[in-house]
């Protein structure tokens, strides 16, 4: 039997909705548990106050048990590959096992402002939020792209340091929920080693999370072992690209901290982690290839693929995934029964209702009370919440799951409401409809509806929407009207900035 489990809200904003994934309980195979990716949260610490939870009472007073002091040989320094030190803590096993550099994990902190995509002509509260992210080489600082999402503004505080120097975003990589950070104050830097990145670690090896999780305000280490490799679905990119999954404990805050292994080298970036009922300590962590492949894309330059392995599998579209816009391939394809051989350029993925707006505000059109928007998937969170898979108009549902563009500049436009005045009585109940046409020309985008708009000198404003509607507005009464409704509901202007140009 399969239960479904709660969705949980994170930082305001509510996982996507992709195909499910089932997770087996480790006592019993044949009991199986299916979750969808809303069950995996990423792990941002400080949510927004509108999604914060708190609990009432004060925490059980438990005794801490006294742990036998184990025997710990001396401390012997072994030379790094960049003229660093490392030390290596020998246990009574003779096993030696190199400490990763704590002083380049730092805290991040991000104050967020958040567009409304409701109301896109204002954005929502602004909440701060800290995370995890550590030194690389270039005097740059990687971290979680969720967790300087929408920022206003982004500080970093070394370990030990109470001084928080103010940060630049240099890149964002929506998709694969990295971000790319540096300070201009040269201070920063003093004594910072930055990290370096190994190779795809192999199942069972041990990994350990460094990071700023809650529960305190210094550095945590948890420790683990790699258990999966696969292709995972990143929740803020809303994407499928290569992940690790590990059983080190993932916190709310550890976002964006590195993972080591056992010699001290980053394998990873802890990003999101599984709450479910049955299940315990389900980390995730991007994997150095997906790293890679961010750092050389923005700087222009290498490429990398990951070794195939005995007994593992990898799925196709990994393969695809590390190639980058305006890359040439060869294809092999049968055609008329004879083999060809194609070369392509390659370009970016386009659908016809984006997965994200990349930090861009949402754009809007207003006449007479009609409020003309793009549909998104934040735009379908935004008016339907966390269950916007289940209770979004079908026809939306069908064209963000099914549908490709036709052409570059396609957009799927809506009425998304209507701000009631008396030159629109009778059209008060339109809400989330799509626009078709026009005083008869099809709507292909919101700037030119806008265009046909703004220009039309006929006597009436004829809108075709879904459903066989038909909106018909008096064009100069409508255009009146328009200044008294903005006026009204404080609406600074009757576009976006976007569409002004």
């Amino acid at each position: 039997m399969c239960n479904h489990t709660k969705l949980k809200r994170k930082r305001g904003r509510p996982a996507a909705t992709p195909p499910e994934t089932t997770v087996l309980d480790s006592s019993n195979a044949a009991n199986s548990q299916t979750t969808t990716e809303s069950d995996v949260e990423l792990v941002n610490s400080n949510p927004p106050p509108s999604s914060s939870q708190h609990r009432r009472g004060r925490s059980r007073n438990n005794p801490t048990p006294e742990i036998p002091a184990a025997r710990v040989s001396p401390i012997s320094v072994h030379p790094g590959s960049n003229g660093s030190v490392s030390p290596l803590v020998e246990s009574d096993c003779d096993v030696a096992r190199v400490v990763p550099s704590m002083d380049s994990v730092v805290k991040v902190f991000c104050v967020h402002t958040e567009p409304n995509f409701s109301l896109p002509w204002q954005r929502k509260r602004q909440y701060s939020s800290s995370s995890s992210g550590f030194v690389i080489k270039g005097r740059r600082v990687l971290t979680n792209a969720h967790s300087v999402e929408h920022y206003t503004q982004v500080k970093l505080k070394k370990r030990g340091s109470d001084t928080k120097y103010l940060a630049t975003v240099l890149a964002i990589g929506t998709e694969c929920d990295i971000a790319l950070l540096t300070v201009d104050d040269d201070e920063f830097w003093k004594g910072v080693s930055p990290v370096e990145f190994g190779d795809l670690p192999a199942l069972q090896d041990a990994v350990t999370v460094v990071g700023y999780p809650i529960g305190g305000d210094t550095i945590s280490v948890t420790s683990g072992v790699v258990s999966r490799i696969e292709i995972l679905s990143y929740v803020h990119g809303s994407t499928e690209l290569l992940g690790l999954q590990i059983d080190a404990a993932i916190n709310s805050g550890n976002s964006g901290g590195p993972a080591f292994d056992d010699k001290g080298i980053c394998v990873g970036i802890a990003f999101q982690s599984l709450k479910h009922e049955d299940a315990e300590n389900i980390g995730y962590v991007i994997p150095t290839p997906v790293i890679r492949h961010f750092i050389q894309d923005y700087e222009k330059n290498g490429k990398y693929t990951v070794p195939f392995r005995h007994g593992e599998r990898i799925g196709f579209s990994y393969l695809v995934s590390q190639k980058y816009t305006g890359d040439s391939a060869e294809m092999k394809v049968l055609r008329n029964s004879k083999s060809l051989k194609l070369k392509i350029l390659l370009g970016t993925h386009s659908r016809l209702v984006p997965a994200h707006n990349e930090g861009r505000p949402p754009s809007y059109y207003i006449v007479a009370g009609l409020v003309f928007t793009t549909v998104s998937v934040p735009y379908l969170r935004s008016e339907y919440g966390k269950d916007y898979g289940f209770e979004a108009p079908v026809k939306l549902l069908d064209k963000l799951l099914y549908e490709m563009p036709q052409s570059v500049d396609e957009q799927i436009v809506v009425v998304s409401q209507v701000l009631v005045a008396e030159i629109n009585i009778g059209y008060e109940e339109i809400a989330n409809t799509q626009v078709l046409a026009f005083n008869g020309q099809p709507v292909k985008n919101l700037k030119s509806l806008a265009s046909m708009v703004e220009s039309c000198n006929d006597e009436y404003l004829k809108f075709d929407l879904e459903f066989q509607q038909i909106l018909v507005l008096q064009t100069k009464a409508a255009k009146e009207a328009t200044l008294d409704i903005l006026a009204t509901h404080c609406i600074p202007s009757a576009m976006s900035d976007d569409l002004k140009t």
